[in-house]
């Protein structure tokens, strides 16, 4: 098979995705996930907890959610409709470490899931702090030569 029919083999059987479609489901379903937390939110907040515990409280529960939809195999029909508003939202982060958990549960809790949960958590986490703490220290920076 020469380069040219090894390409229309490939344009064949790559399926064919609709973008504006994709952008769509991806829009609406992350739309509904950020409903969805914020009625939970709502609803520790008219319970009585301050602002920042009830956001505090609806991270967890949206995380539990998404860690529980993994357990049950059910995140992979969720993505192939959602797309990116499934996995982009900090359901997407919270199914990426316990499908870590899942996948390498045979092979023990020390040497599977304890070395192996942040395979691809583990970067998004490094890079999170790495970055906070260099716009923090260029914060302070700011602040004690008197330009904020």
């Amino acid at each position: 098979m020469d380069k040219k029919e090894y390409q229309e083999y490939v344009e064949n059987i790559t399926p064919k995705v609709n973008g504006w479609v994709s952008f769509l489901k991806a829009f609406v379903s992350g739309g509904i996930i950020c409903v969805i937390g914020q009625c939970i939110h709502d609803w520790f907040e008219n319970q009585g907890l301050m602002h920042t515990l009830a956001n505090n409280y609806t991270i967890l529960i949206l995380v539990l959610i998404s860690v529980l939809l993994t357990g049950l195999n059910l995140v992979g029909p969720i993505t192939k409709f959602a797309g990116a508003g499934y996995l982009v939202p900090i359901t997407g982060f919270a199914n990426s470490v316990a499908s870590c958990a899942i996948e390498f549960k045979r092979e023990g809790q020390v040497f599977g899931v304890g070395s192996q949960i942040f395979n691809i958590a583990g970067p998004v986490i490094l890079y999170g702090i790495v970055t906070s703490w260099f716009f923090g220290l260029i914060y302070w920076i700011l602040i004690t030569i008197g330009i904020i």
